[in-house]
Order: structure tokens, then sequence, then C-alpha cells
């Protein structure tokens, strides 16, 4: 083979995978641990509002801890507490403070409080 038909011969090879490479179809490589992105609360808080929940629902009131049916549910951003479940109207101390709860209702879950749109009984908020 001549050295000119080498060279005609790597072109050809070249341009073809070129070609291949554009024309296929390309897929994407997703983690299977891709990072779990957590629903935004309908109730913007901030941090001091979050602290003041804290302490005047857990340690001030000292609200026991929801009934056992309570805590199967989940309490995610968004989730709908389920009608059976008893929700404690938010404190004068709290609607004070931070007016947007005024309406809101709420059920402690462990460390948390949960803070639930009673419109539509969806959890509005968690504080940690």
């Amino acid at each position: 083979m001549s050295e000119r038909n080498r060279i005609k011969t790597a072109f050809q090879v070249g341009i073809t995978a070129a070609i291949l490479t554009l024309a296929l179809p390309v897929v994407a490589q997703v983690p299977s641990t891709a990072p779990v992105v957590k629903p935004a609360d309908s109730v913007n808080l901030t941090m001091e509002q979050r602290h003041v929940i804290k302490e005047i629902i857990v340690k001030e009131m000292k609200i026991a801890e929801a009934p056992d049916q309570a805590a199967k549910v989940s309490t995610q951003v968004g989730d709908t507490i389920p009608a059976g479940i008893p929700l404690q109207p938010m404190p004068v101390e709290v609607s004070a403070k931070i007016p947007q709860l005024k309406a809101h209702s709420f059920i402690v879950k462990g460390d948390q409080v949960v803070i639930v749109d009673p419109k539509d009984n969806k959890v509005a908020a968690l504080v940690e």
C-alpha cells in the first residue's frame, strides 16, 4: 500500500469517527447517590425565628411530644398530616413574635416542631 493510500485511509477513518461521535446519542451518567433536595418551607423563617419557636414551644412551655400515631407519620415539608393527629394551636407568645404563624398549628415530634398549615393540613415548616 502506498503512502498516499495510507494517508487517505487514515483520513477517511478519522472523518468517519468524527461523524459517528457527533451523530450518536449521548446518555448522561447520573450517580446513584444523587443528593436529595428537600422541598422549601412554605413559611419563610429566619434562624432567629426558628430559635424563638424552639425556645418557647419546647423549652418554656414544655409541650409534650405528639401521640404515638404521630410518630409514624411522615413530616417532611409538603406532606399532609392525617386528620386523626391532634394539632396544637400556635401559642400567643410565638404569634406575637412571628405574626405569619398566627393561623398555623403545630405538633412536636422528637426534637422537631412541625408547623402545619390548617387550611390543608400540610407541613409548612420543620424547626429542628
